[in-house]
């Protein structure tokens, strides 16, 4: 009698058919699922930020000045201004079309003489101002601007006629109101950058002695009365600067006028400071970048002023 045989039918066709399907189905399951998650992977991608160059503009001024300040003289005194100035403007980064920053030091040196010009009064002033201002561009060409700023200002009035007390020390805090306006053009061929900026302080606190009180009393201690609230009934100063650029490549020159208005009283001690002043120097617009990440083709330049 013969033994059966049972064979295994491990190779049956609809097996082989299964087994040969299954890494196709595996592969379009894994493209529906890169079709399906590519959309999203765009929407939640950050775009890049914009390029906010930095525009800075580097100046000398020269011009007259008239300087008054009862402390030293009951005499008003008038000569020659001199000053070195630099302005740095930037877009704001969270808010780059709408925001721009104005960084300002200035270093300002007056060397006046009294009418009988037999005796000569000095006025060494620095200053350092941060802005942050909110534009609005009605055309094209032009481009205002407006915003807040605090700074500081130090220096003093010296006097070597005033015997005992010959210098009047002078020394601010203050908020300031400003903005510009912005207007592009050009003179034939030549581009041009017309720009009108005024500074006009509101309130803050100033250094003032005194009537005849001495350095030398605020030296040993006599320190009641020296600080005072600003408001424009006691402090006021209006600065204004009109420039323009001339955009000859790269690098652009700066050409115009600043003036300064300045008058206190506190103390029965009375200060004037006016000054007028040509100004010129060089201006620009630099940009700086990591090597190691390529500028995009596509990527947005904010400019810092229009």
């Amino acid at each position: 009698m013969k033994r059966a045989t049972t064979k295994c039918a491990t190779n049956s066709p609809a097996n082989s058919d299964f087994s040969d399907t299954m890494p196709h189905i595996i592969k379009l399951l894994l493209l529906a699922l890169l079709i399906l998650l590519n959309p999203l992977t765009a929407r939640t991608a950050e775009p890049e930020a914009p390029l906010r160059p930095v525009f800075a503009a580097y100046t000398v001024e020269y011009g007259t000045s008239h300087l008054a300040d009862t402390y030293l003289t009951p005499l008003k005194y008038s000569g020659t201004h001199f000053g070195l100035d630099y302005t740095r403007y930037q877009a704001m980064k969270f808010s780059p079309e709408g925001w721009t920053m104005r960084l300002h030091g200035n270093l300002s040196v007056d060397k006046t003489d009294n009418p009988a010009r037999n005796a000569t009064m000095w006025s060494a002033m620095i200053s350092l101002d941060w802005a942050m201002m909110h534009r609005w561009r009605p055309t094209s060409r032009l481009t205002l601007a407006l915003g807040g700023e605090t700074g500081i200002e130090a220096g003093a009035i010296y006097n070597a006629r005033n015997g005992n007390n010959p210098a009047s020390a002078k020394g601010a805090w203050t908020l300031s109101l400003t903005g510009y306006a912005a207007y592009r053009t050009s003179v034939g061929r030549l581009p041009v950058t017309l720009m009108y900026h005024p500074v006009l302080p509101v309130t803050g606190l100033f250094f003032a002695p005194d009537y005849g009180e001495l350095y030398y009393e605020i030296y040993l201690g006599n320190h009641s009365g020296l600080v005072h609230p600003a408001w424009w009934g006691n402090r006021f100063k209006l600065d204004n600067l009109v420039t323009a650029d001339l955009h000859f490549g790269a690098t652009s020159l700066r050409i115009g006028y600043t003036g300064t208005i300045f008058s206190s009283r506190v103390n029965d001690i009375v200060t004037r400071r006016f000054t007028h002043a040509v100004t010129i120097g060089v201006s620009g617009e630099w940009l700086s970048f990591n090597p190691r990440r390529p500028i995009s083709s596509d990527q947005r330049i904010i400019n810092a002023i229009y």
